[in-house]
């Protein structure tokens, strides 16, 4: 259980390597023991985030997670659980994609929408039903600002990202009534490994920045988050933006 003043004892990672989720793990660690079941493949990555999550206190569980591999996704949230409630899940794994290939290769596109959709709802209906049974926790979703109004520069990725946005929200809505609280954290350009070599975009930000807004965001119980939180006026000038100018937009 979380303790009076909203710093958890157990942390899920799913998509455990991620920059974002790493900076996480830090923040909760900093102010108290922190037991991290760290769910992604079973890598070197992964092998170092759990000794670098190590040296700040963190009591390290390593559970395999693939996300293209539906059939084993209730084993690894069910082995998560295992040994106890889970505070806070946090749902960190995605995939950019070239956007220019995406919308021109079959493959391609099939896999964003599977890693970027299909996987995170299927992760989000088993550990709905994991949180319903202990009647607490906190399920944090890690979307992205491109998912508010798709752009001719990135529209599969986000469409995939819209979707899963959507997915997330109205499942804090329905899990309301069962003590357990969802987060829909988006992001703008994330300075991290996954956009490493690509120019930074305006308001980018860093996953240490977002890691603190999502702390305060779960403390504060709020159902979505902005990272920086400009964006949350930067989107709503561009979704006011007619459709006849949108599409030409090159951004």
């Amino acid at each position: 259980m979380m303790d009076a003043l909203g710093t958890p004892q157990t942390l899920l990672l799913l998509g455990g390597t991620s920059d974002i989720a790493v900076s996480i793990a830090k923040r909760y660690a900093a102010d108290r023991p922190l037991t991290v079941v760290l769910a992604a493949r079973p890598t070197e990555r992964r092998s170092a985030v759990a000794a670098e999550l190590g040296t700040v206190g963190c009591t390290v569980r390593e559970v395999d997670f693939d996300a293209v591999d539906h059939a084993s996704h209730r084993a690894t949230v069910e082995a998560a659980f295992a040994e106890g409630d889970i505070d806070i899940a946090v749902v960190a794994f995605g995939l950019l994609g070239d956007a220019e290939q995406a919308w021109q290769d079959p493959e391609l596109a099939l896999e964003l929408a599977q890693v970027n959709y299909t996987a995170p709802v299927h992760v989000g209906v088993l550990l709905a039903e994991q949180m319903k049974a202990q009647r607490h926790g906190s399920i944090v979703a890690l979307s992205s600002v491109a998912g508010e109004r798709v752009r001719r520069s990135n529209f599969v990725y986000g469409s995939t990202k819209a979707g899963m946005d959507g997915f997330y929200t109205g499942l804090g809505y329905a899990l309301d009534q069962y003590g357990v609280h969802v987060l829909v954290v988006r992001p703008g350009f994330v300075k991290s490994k996954m956009t490493e070599g690509m120019a930074a975009a305006p308001l980018a930000t860093t996953p240490d920045e977002v890691a603190e807004l999502t702390v305060k965001a779960v403390r504060g119980k709020k159902s979505t988050i902005w990272a920086p939180p400009l964006f949350r006026l930067v989107m709503l000038v561009l979704k006011a933006i007619p459709t006849a100018i949108f599409r030409k937009l090159s951004f």
